[in-house]
């Protein structure tokens, strides 16, 4: 009878580290530049040297990993970074891996954390996992900050006549509570505020931990930060965080946050953990800084991008490469054979309960059936000139004539592919991987962006659409129309646009599977995020403060009678 294969907790809890000042020694990075938070964690200082410049001028090849559309079984995309940082260095490649940090909301709730899977994690798991420096605190409380400012100028006269029903700052935790959605704050004596409508967002969704991610110094995050729109007045004209007189306090409990940490994989390679903006209403990527510090260290820099290549990976083509001057050489698409099964729309998968028994049998022809959503997704690659490398994680219970079915659809669509087995073997299970993302990076890539700066608001939202969804076109409800031509007015038609959607679909409806067509992208609504810079339009029914489920991680967390974490994962 074979070993049960142990739970990444326990194969984390047995990993042997190595002291965080050896991993910053083996790719360059000087101790007096690092900031320990115990043995095995430090943040890394940036000075006046962690520029696009900088990065650029060493010539180190940028590899961006992204996923065909999300299942609810899960792609392994983090645990296919993590594989691949360590599959460089046994085919001696020196690798840093630039990934998001977890927000505790997911952590508690069904999702879980975010340190890869098995043999590929980020160590120490626990501490990655459970508040890390602090960070998501810090953003929190800049971003709460400003909260209580606004409420306290309406108490104190509101002389900058505020429009009170027309705030769009609200408040944040790094928890899922869906009860704190919609409140009304101020109630009670006039002493306790002015009463109004407002409401929570996890803090992944703040703006403030979307301006930590894009900022290039520390500079350009006061100036982001002074940038943010809280509401309007009663005229319309923006009120800022500046107007407020704000932005400098926000700064300072930002001035630790703003640095990345370094960590390390369960082999010992760098990892670069910093910010966390949400996939689906923000960008999804991790920080411009963090990506600066490990082009300028290593000769080969991994990052990964929320969900499928139609969400994050297009904001971080358009709107995050857009910011911070890199090019990247290749980008890594991951599949699975339960995706494609899942895209055949042949199954119906339930989150939290057994996949169908029929699923789990053999049948290259479900694997093809699904095959549009992974061609699509190249094509979506492609089209911002980048080579992609179709990468398989492969499970147990696959079959090799499902590879192979993967593998020919892969190539008939021109794309290079690989098999990778980092969740069971490490980094020894991803040397197929790793040379072809090497060779894929040799080829000539010439970054496309999918609209101008110089188009209208709404034509930037169309482009994206038809360019990369595949939409017939884009259909704007009257008040979303009147916001963009506001944005315009104001001034802000320079920037690019984030489309929050479903990331279950390439469509904006979650149930279309596959590589959907004959459809219009409906625009209900559209916001401004001044700071972070960018206009997102909100095409369907967000979720901004997740809830909790029926039974959430939360009940099997603790410790045990030796005092030892359990239940994590």
């Amino acid at each position: 009878m074979s070993k049960p294969f142990p739970s990444d907790l326990e194969i984390a809890q047995a990993a042997p580290m190595q002291p965080i000042t050896e991993i910053a020694a083996s790719t360059g990075i000087s101790e007096e530049r690092l900031e320990p938070y115990g043995k095995y964690v430090a943040k890394v200082l940036l000075d006046e040297t962690t520029t696009a410049e900088n990065a650029l001028k060493k010539g180190s090849k940028y590899i961006v990993v992204t996923a065909v559309t999300p299942t609810p079984l899960g792609e392994g995309k983090t645990a296919t970074s993590v594989s691949l940082a360590q599959g460089m260095a046994h085919i001696g490649k020196k690798a840093t891996l630039t990934l998001r940090e977890p927000a505790l909301g997911p952590v508690f709730g069904v999702k879980g954390g975010a340190s890869g899977g098995g043999y590929s994690q980020i160590v120490p798991m626990e501490k990655l996992n459970l508040h890390l420096t602090g960070d998501f605190h810090a953003i929190t409380s800049a971003h709460n900050l400003l909260s209580a400012m606004i409420d306290n100028h309406l108490h104190h006269g509101n002389k900058l006549n505020i429009d009170v029903r027309n705030i769009s700052w609200r408040r944040v935790m790094d928890m899922n509570d869906r009860s704190l959605r919609n409140i009304i704050v101020g109630l009670g004596e006039r002493m306790d505020g002015v009463p109004r409508e407002t409401g929570f967002d996890i803090t992944p969704a703040s703006e403030v931990m979307v301006i930590v991610s894009l900022a290039s110094s520390f500079t350009d995050l006061r100036e982001r930060l002074a940038r943010i729109v809280i509401g309007y007045t009663m005229d319309g004209g923006p009120i800022t965080a500046q107007n407020l007189r704000a932005d400098g306090a926000m700064a300072a409990l930002l001035q630790d946050a703003f640095n990345p940490n370094l960590l390390q994989t369960l082999e010992h390679t760098p990892a670069l953990i910093h910010a966390g903006p949400f996939g689906n209403i923000a960008t999804g990527n991790s920080s411009v800084v963090a990506d600066y510090v490990g082009l300028e260290h290593s000769d080969y820099v991994i990052t990964e991008a929320g969900f499928g290549a139609d969400m994050g990976a297009e904001r971080f083509f358009n709107v995050k490469c857009r910011t911070s001057g890199l090019k990247p050489n290749a980008a890594v698409l991951v599949v699975t054979v339960r995706s494609l099964k899942s895209h055949s729309g042949l199954y119906k998968i339930v989150p939290g309960k057994p996949l169908p028994e029929r699923m789990l049998q053999e049948s290259p022809a479900d694997v093809k059936a699904g095959a549009a959503n992974l061609v699509k997704h190249i094509e979506i690659v492609r089209s911002f000139g980048v080579q992609p490398v179709v990468a398989i994680n492969a499970f147990p219970s696959d079959f090799d004539s499902e590879h192979e079915a993967i593998r020919m659809i892969a190539e008939e669509a021109g794309a290079r592919v690989a098999i990778h087995r980092g969740v069971a073997e490490g980094g020894a299970g991803v040397t197929e991987l790793a040379e072809a993302v090497v060779a894929a990076c040799d080829d000539v890539s010439d970054l496309v962006y999918t609209y101008e700066d110089s188009d209208s608001l709404s034509t930037k939202i169309e482009k994206v659409a038809k360019r990369v969804y595949g939409a017939d076109g884009i259909e704007v409800a009257p008040a979303a129309a009147q916001q963009l031509a506001k944005f315009e007015e104001l001034g802000f038609g320079h920037l690019p646009v984030v489309i929050a959607k479903t990331h279950l679909s390439i469509s904006s409806d979650a149930s279309l599977k596959g590589a959907p067509t004959g459809w219009t992208l409906p625009v209900r609504e559209v916001r401004l995020a001044a700071g972070a810079g960018y206009v997102y339009a909100i095409c369907g029914t967000m979720r901004t403060m997740p809830g909790l489920g029926a039974s959430p991680s939360a009940e099997r967390i603790g410790f045990d009678e030796d005092g030892q974490l359990v239940g994590l994962f």
